[in-house]
């Protein structure tokens, strides 16, 4: 954005929107007292430019409530960053318009909240079902009573008095009956059908409400009379509701932050097959954000640490910086070291705020790349029982994961036994699975690296047992990225600490 100069503005019949010299074109368009400039080079597409130019300046005018100088100004961070997702490394970015734009900067999902919506109804709907159920249960034990009293209270006072003629003399006293005490009926066994196990066959409605319910289920403390027995593993803990995982860090150590505090996290999307290979290619998304807490330390760049020439997501990164951060030369040699500093070395980084200076994104379809790898293995037997054989391992060194869950699929009504297992194992009701967990996974050593798990179970359809979900929350990057060391202008080198975090998104196996 350029001031008009008022001086040396031709005539309207001679103005024109682009001025070219022999190696640059500048286009421009004018904004009540300003310019808009786009400088190209000549080799680009004018009717883009211009289409470029134009939605600039609708950005501009959806953002600013006037063109003026002031206003401007005031909204020139919120201006370069709507700016940055029109034009990036020096294109435009696909078809954007300017409503791309605003859904950009808002940061909102419309799809997000419909899926919120949609899971708050279907707890609700189960809590009142559950209500539903156990006030049913309660008038039958109630009526069950009552009916128990009036037998035992018409048993006690007719049918065996009297004399002669069939009638009991009128007594001369009253003495008024004692009520009797309520009789609760001793409950029936459950009658067996002598039918066999049926496998393969539908859920009843009972065992839906069941895995619908999941933990509020249990611990209402209402039971069905169809209620399957709770199966025991002398080897293993009981088969019991978890409690879901707290979100968040879960069991992640705390770092103890500094004047200049940097957060990492990262973000992967896997699916693997069974067979080995991938569905689709393995996503990882990243960003790093500056906290600076001592007025003192705020003009200093974070140089990154190499990468490592073994990882392969660390050679396939696109990154993308803040519009006040120096951009990186992505044509310059992997062991030069990229440093995070402002583009202009007279300003500052914003005090106690978080600061979003780098972003970066990996997308491959390269199975090496994988952080932890799973073998699921079901082996059907003759006797309608199929036997599961699930490991994992730890393939990328540079992480550690806390709270490793995998939810293995079960069919509808059969219930595990385990034979073996490192970790803990439990039943998951809301979705009838295996949940199988492990603390810690690290590289340290070969116990902490690997964990397996084998158990029987009726069914004999493999595909049952799929898709398997991999839940973990881990210290470190998958990328690599890292802060090597801070300087400030004056040379020197600050305490500086750093807080890497990666989750996994939506890890599977199919």
């Amino acid at each position: 954005m350029l001031p008009q100069p008022s001086c040396c503005l031709p005539p309207s019949s001679t103005q024109h929107t682009l001025i070219e010299t022999p190696d640059v074109r500048y286009v421009y368009q004018p904004l009540e007292d300003l310019y808009i400039l786009l400088i190209t080079n000549k080799a680009s597409n004018i009717l883009q430019d211009i289409d470029t130019l134009h939605l600039l300046a609708r950005v501009v005018s959806d953002m600013c409530r006037s063109a003026a100088e002031s206003e401007v100004l005031a909204r020139a961070f919120e201006l370069l960053g709507a700016f940055d997702e029109v034009v990036g490394l020096g294109y435009r970015e696909g078809a954007v318009g300017l409503v791309q734009v605003r859904n950009a900067l808002e940061m909102e999902s419309h799809e997000e909240k419909i899926q919120i919506i949609i899971a708050k109804n279907k707890e609700a709907e189960a809590k009142e079902e559950l209500k539903r159920r156990a006030k049913q249960l309660e008038q039958q034990r109630r009526e069950q009573q009552r009916r128990a009293a009036s037998s035992t209270q018409s048993f006690n006072s007719g049918g065996f008095g009297g004399g002669m003629g069939g009638y009991s003399p009128v007594p001369t006293t009253y003495n008024p009956p004692t009520p009797p005490a309520a009789v609760t009926p001793t409950p029936r066994p459950p009658a067996f059908k002598g039918t066999g196990m049926k496998l393969g066959s539908k859920k009843t409605k009972q065992a839906e409400l069941i895995d619908a319910l999941g933990g509020d289920y249990v611990s209402a403390g209402v039971g069905l009379p169809s209620e399957p027995p709770t199966p025991s593993v002398a080897a293993g803990p009981a088969i019991t509701a978890k409690a879901p995982a707290a979100k968040g860090r879960g069991s992640l150590p705390e770092v103890e932050q500094q004047s200049i505090h940097v957060s990492i996290t990262e973000q992967i999307t896997c699916s693997l097959l069974r067979d080995g290979g991938l569905e689709k290619d393995i996503e990882v998304k990243g960003d790093m954000n500056l906290y600076i807490s001592d007025a003192s330390q705020t003009r200093i760049s974070l140089t990154l640490l190499p990468p490592d020439e073994s990882n392969l997501i660390s050679g396939g990164l696109q990154f993308k910086q803040h519009p006040q951060v120096a951009k990186f030369d992505m044509r310059a040699s992997r062991t030069e070291a990229k440093e995070v500093k402002l583009r202009d070395a007279t300003k500052t980084f914003p005090l106690n705020q978080n600061l979003a200076v780098l972003k970066w994104r990996y997308k491959g379809n390269d199975e090496g790349a994988v952080p932890l790898s799973i073998n699921c293995w079901p082996t059907p037997s003759n006797d309608g029982t199929c036997e599961i054989s699930i490991e994992y391992e730890l393939e990328n060194d540079s992480v550690t994961l806390y709270d490793l869950e995998v939810y293995i699929p079960l069919p509808a009504g059969s219930y595990p036994t385990v034979s073996s297992h490192t970790g803990e194992w439990s039943l998951e009701p809301n979705s009838h699975s295996l949940l199988w967990t492990t603390p810690i996974v690290s590289a340290d050593s070969e116990s902490t690296r690997t964990g397996s798990l084998m158990f029987t179970v009726a069914g004999d359809d493999p595909e049952t047992f799929f898709p398997v979900r991999v839940t973990f929350v881990g210290q470190g990057s998958l990328a690599g990225v890292g802060v090597a060391s801070v300087k400030s202008q004056e040379g020197d080198e600050p305490a500086f600490s750093v807080d890497s975090v990666v989750t996994a998104d939506g890890y599977f196996v199919v």
